[in-house]
């Protein structure tokens, strides 16, 4: 199965499963034999865990850049949860961790992706054997009050107010991190939801090396060149790997715009424009005009525009495999979502999964 239908297979199952919160180290016989049992579907990890958790082992956690404050606290709970354990985490932008896995040779415990859909086709079944989609987010244009125009900006006029010569603003590489190839495809959008035909050009073509194509279908291509291609004009677009590295041009004022998850801008304290749910990708209900939009990154890989979903999997080179499912139970069940609804980011309840079945034994009931 395609990742595009992938995603229409899993946007259906949203309509009838999510739920938005918006309210209110093991010695080596032990490791060996839970390993097999974590493959094989079968082990009981919170029983292996308390036996067998050894002072000075490490989980290593590779993770969307817009995880990183949800993930400080899962970490901060995991470990007092598992004392000895020193659970190191490695934020980047998701495409760019999953290439640390499946290019570069790294190893990770847990990988956690803003994307969902990154894992079904960049990892399995070669690195991964199953996922869960655990949560929900939106875009938004993040300001200060220091932003040029602050007081002026809306869900109505944002796009003119970029256009403005005086103002700069920003987004992530869209070869890296899902956030950047979604900020295409949310401009990109834009065009239609506000009869503008010229918003794309403008905020984009103009001002990247970025091209755009459409298909006989009506689906808008847009074409993303190799990294050092983009070339962004610096006096207006200011370009970073992941999108977190945005915030502090923000905050110090060299940028005035960027775009961003909802989630990010709530945790840093930015100003923000809230899209409409046409062109935000929060909506199950706009799915089909989400993937009227697609991003062919420079590897080749095509993106289709649908709503924001996180994914979580265990990749099979994990050296930790029965610490990385206690981690992701915790991620899952009541004090991981509790975290998620806090931090902006709706919690998916109960979890949707691919390869349930490859899953270790004691997340299977946590996931649809």
């Amino acid at each position: 199965m395609n990742i595009k239908s992938r995603i229409f297979k899993l946007v259906s199952v949203l309509l009838i499963l999510i739920v938005f919160s918006s309210l209110g180290c093991v010695d080596n016989r032990a490791e060996n034999e839970s390993a097999g049992a974590v493959e094989n579907g079968t082990g009981n990890v919170s029983e292996n865990i308390s036996e067998n958790a050894s002072s000075g082992e490490v989980l290593t956690v590779f993770h969307a850049g817009s995880l990183g404050v949800p993930f400080e606290e899962l970490e901060a709970e995991f470990e007092a949860q598992h004392p000895g354990v020193d659970v190191q985490r490695e934020a980047a932008g998701s495409a760019q961790s999953v290439r640390k896995i499946t290019e570069l040779g790294k190893k990770a415990d847990v990988l956690a992706s803003a994307d969902y859909g990154l894992i079904p086709s960049l990892m399995m079944p070669e690195y991964a054997d199953w996922y869960a989609a655990f949560a929900k987010n939106q875009m938004v244009i993040a300001y200060t009050n220091e932003s040029k125009y602050s007081d002026e900006i809306s869900a109505s006029n944002w796009y003119e107010i970029l256009r403005r010569p005086d103002v700069s603003y920003g987004f992530s590489n869209p070869n890296d991190d899902p956030a950047g190839y979604r900020s295409q495809i949310v401009t990109q959008l834009a065009e239609s939801y506000y009869n503008d035909s010229q918003i794309y050009d403008d905020l984009m073509l103009k001002n990247t090396g970025m091209t755009v194509t459409t298909q006989e279908n009506g689906t808008v291509l847009i074409h993303t060149p190799a990294s050092e291609e983009i070339s962004p004009n610096t006096s207006k677009i200011m370009l970073r790997s992941m999108e977190v590295e945005l915030s502090s041009a923000l905050e110090t004022g060299e940028i005035d715009y960027f775009y961003i998850y909802r989630s990010v801008a709530e945790q840093h304290g930015f100003k923000y424009v809230e899209l409409p749910p046409e062109i935000d990708l929060s909506s199950l209900d706009y799915a089909d005009n989400y993937s009227k939009v697609q991003v062919e990154m420079a590897n080749g890989e095509v993106v289709t525009g649908s709503p924001i979903v996180y994914g979580v999997t265990i990749p099979k080179n994990a050296e930790n495999p029965i610490l990385a499912a206690d981690f992701i139970k915790l991620l899952l069940e009541e004090p991981g979502q509790q975290i998620f609804i806090k931090n902006g980011q709706p919690p998916i309840v109960p979890a949707l999964s691919e390869g349930k079945d490859k899953m270790p034994e004691e997340l299977q009931p946590l996931v649809k």
